[in-house]
Formats: C-alpha cells, sequence, structure tokens
C-alpha cells in the first residue's frame, strides 16, 4: 500500500503556489490539494494565490470571496487580484511553483532574484501521457535578465515524470469505505438517491459544455438495467434541463425509461472522493478529477479539456495507448465521448458493449492503479527535487 515519508525538508520551510483559474474548478482543484498535502504531511508553510475565490469556493466552502488573506486548514489562502504590488526579499518562500505557466507579479520576481538563498522556481505543469513530457520533466530555464533558474516539473504515469497526487491514507480511507456498503448509501441518501436507486449502475457525471450527453442520457434511457445519472448543479446543463423538462438545481430529479438523473449540488473535494467511490462508473473532466478516478478504482470516462486545431485528441490518445490495454468498448466511448472518433457515434451501440467489459476494466483500473503507484506521489517527487537543486 502506497505511504508517504516524511520530507526532508527543513523545518518551517516556505512555499508560495501560484494559481490562475482558467478551468473554472480543475485549476484550483489541483492547487488546493497539493497546498493541503504539503501542508499536512510535510509540514510545509504554504501560501496560496489564487485569482478566482468564487470557483474556489464551489470545492472549498470555507473560502470567504471577500478576503484578501484567511487561513483554510493551516493555509494562507492570499486573493491574487492582478500583478500589481510591491514586494521585498522577506516576502519570498523557499520554494515558489506557478501552476501551468501562470504569470506571477513581475516585483515578487525581482524579490526572488534579491532573496539570499534564492528560492527554487518551479513551472508545475499540466498532466500529460504523452512522451515527449519524460524528456522536458525537471529541464531548467534561466531567466534571460535576472540570475534566477526555473524549473519545469511534470505530474505524469511513469518513474520519468513526477508522479500523480496521492495524499497517504487516500487508498485506505477508499478501501475503508467501498467495503461499508450501509456507508456508501447513507452518503448518496443524503443527495436524495433510494434504495432502489442505490442499487442500480450508479454513474457519476462531471463533463465540460461539448460533451455529447444528451445522445447518452438516449441511449441509457433504453438500457436493458436501471441507470442512475448523478450530475452537479450547472454540468451538462442544457442536456440535464432538458431531460428533467425544468431547471437543473440542485435536488431536482426525473425518470425515463431505465435512467433517472439527480442534480447534485457542488460538494467539498472530501465528498467528491466519495462520490467516485460509491458510483460504479465515473465520467470526470480536465485534470483533477481525472486524477481522483483513478485512484477511486472504478471504470471511468475522461472529457479532456478542448483545445484549438483538435490537440487534446493527441493527448486523449496518448493516454488511452497507456491505459485502455487494447479494451475496445472503452476506447470508443472514450473518443466519442471527446468527439475525437473517426464517424459519428452511436452511443446505443457503444454502450453495451462497454457496460458488458466493466468487469474487466475495474480489474484492469487496479492493475493500473498499481503500476501509477510505483512512481510515488507527486507532492513527495516535487520535494526531492527541491532538494537537489537548493
Amino acid at each position: 500500500m502506497q505511504s508517504t515519508s516524511p520530507s526532508n525538508q527543513r523545518p518551517n520551510a516556505t512555499l508560495a503556489l501560484f494559481c490562475k483559474v482558467v478551468d473554472n474548478y480543475g485549476d484550483i482543484g489541483i492547487c488546493w490539494r497539493l497546498a493541503r498535502q504539503l501542508e499536512q504531511e510535510h509540514g510545509i508553510g504554504v501560501t496560496l494565490w489564487v485569482d478566482d475565490l468564487r470557483s474556489f469556493q464551489r470545492i472549498c466552502p470555507e473560502v470567504a470571496i471577500d478576503s484578501e488573506t484567511q487561513q483554510i486548514a493551516n493555509v494562507t489562502v492570499r486573493h491574487w487580484k492582478n500583478q500589481d504590488g510591491a514586494f521585498a526579499a522577506s516576502d519570498v518562500a523557499d520554494i515558489v511553483i506557478e501552476f501551468f505557466a501562470c504569470d506571477i507579479p513581475p516585483a515578487y520576481i525581482v524579490a526572488m532574484a534579491q532573496r539570499s538563498p534564492q528560492p527554487v522556481w518551479l513551472n508545475l505543469e499540466g498532466l500529460s501521457a504523452e512522451e515527449w513530457v519524460e524528456g522536458c520533466h525537471t529541464l531548467s530555464s534561466p531567466h534571460p535578465q535576472m540570475s534566477l533558474t526555473k524549473y519545469f516539473f511534470f505530474p505524469g504515469f511513469t518513474g520519468k515524470t513526477g508522479g500523480l497526487l496521492l495524499e497517504s491514507a487516500l487508498l485506505q480511507q477508499r478501501e475503508a469505505f467501498q467495503q461499508d456498503p450501509a456507508a456508501m448509501a447513507a452518503f448518496l441518501e443524503q443527495f436524495g438517491v433510494t434504495p432502489t436507486e442505490f442499487a442500480s449502475l450508479k454513474v457519476s457525471l462531471f463533463c465540460y459544455p461539448e460533451a455529447p450527453a444528451a445522445a447518452l442520457f438516449e441511449a441509457w434511457q433504453h438500457s436493458n438495467a436501471a441507470i442512475t445519472c448523478l450530475v452537479p448543479e450547472g454540468v451538462a446543463a442544457s442536456a440535464v434541463e432538458a431531460f428533467l423538462g425544468r431547471a437543473a438545481i440542485a435536488g431536482t430529479s426525473a425518470t425515463r425509461g431505465a435512467l433517472t438523473v439527480r442534480v447534485l449540488p457542488f460538494i467539498p473535494q472530501p465528498d467528491y472522493d466519495k462520490l467516485l467511490w460509491a458510483c460504479d462508473l465515473n465520467f470526470v473532466r480536465g485534470e483533477d478529477s481525472f486524477v481522483r478516478a483513478q485512484w477511486a478504482a472504478k471504470p471511468f470516462i475522461w472529457h479532456i479539456y478542448p483545445q484549438d486545431k483538435d490537440l487534446h485528441h493527441v493527448k486523449l490518445n496518448a493516454f488511452l495507448s497507456r491505459y485502455s490495454a487494447k479494451t475496445d468498448s472503452l476506447v470508443a466511448l472514450s473518443l466519442a465521448w471527446n468527439a475525437a472518433a473517426d464517424e459519428s457515434a452511436d452511443f446505443a451501440e457503444i454502450w453495451p458493449s462497454f457496460k458488458a467489459d466493466m468487469p474487466k476494466i475495474a480489474t484492469m483500473s487496479t492493475d493500473w492503479q498499481h503500476q501509477v503507484l510505483a512512481n510515488g506521489d507527486l507532492a513527495s517527487n516535487l520535494l526531492k527535487f527541491a532538494e537537489t537543486v537548493r
């Protein structure tokens, strides 16, 4: 079982993590998990700079959206309003992380150059299964004007990358929860899931607006077994509202044919993990929920963040080539869900094959989990690397 050993960081080490929220909840979801783990498991004093506190509040209700500085779970949260501001060398943390190439305030960079010793400066990149990531992981980039060096740190799926975010106790918590059907039923009951629905095929749905949810709903209505779809408020809004026949607000539900759709409120990250653990199949999007679905050890379908010229399809196929182990139905549903198939997708044909393969896919998910666990966890790997370049 995965365990995280204490970091070799010196006592009271500090870290600043800058996050620009682009993907609504995915960016801040990753950064918030990382910040908490660094503080709780490694004793790092973390300051999390966030530009969008409202999105942050959706996954962390403790956030006060009108506060410039606040303490949440022993992490200092700062509202990153703009690129202005004055900073002294004493304001700079031991480790400075910019998430996904966001531009941190110029005055902060100047203060970094003035600090002695200078901080470790990392650009934490987005997750990809593409092979080129291995060659770019930990590469250095000297600043063109100042005596500063930035290092690129890539999460990933092999030992030549930084690994995936994983708290030390997460897998034990998941196993305990999944081995307690009463606990899972009680958790879902708070969202209105009935005993009959709990006994059905339970699917969580989290996707971008481009996902063909209406077509999938149509196929599910004609399934030969009951399906309960749990979708957060505001997700796949057009398809959900059309199915419900009314506004898709939290607490509403409807049943048509074999399909029941229930609208859930946005829930804190720990509860979202439980939702993934309690469902039989998870549709996830972006990066944060994508990684959490892998730790859930359940079948999942990834909706990748859309990019110009369909570059996201390259990333999707790179992951599927590592993960799918030639499970044709998984590949077919993944490509159809991301509009990456060579021909028009027919979910009525794809879904029965995928459903029949779900037991095999669940076993494959567990095997995959063991494979990526061997690479270590992202937070520990990041701190170990920081020690080597300090």
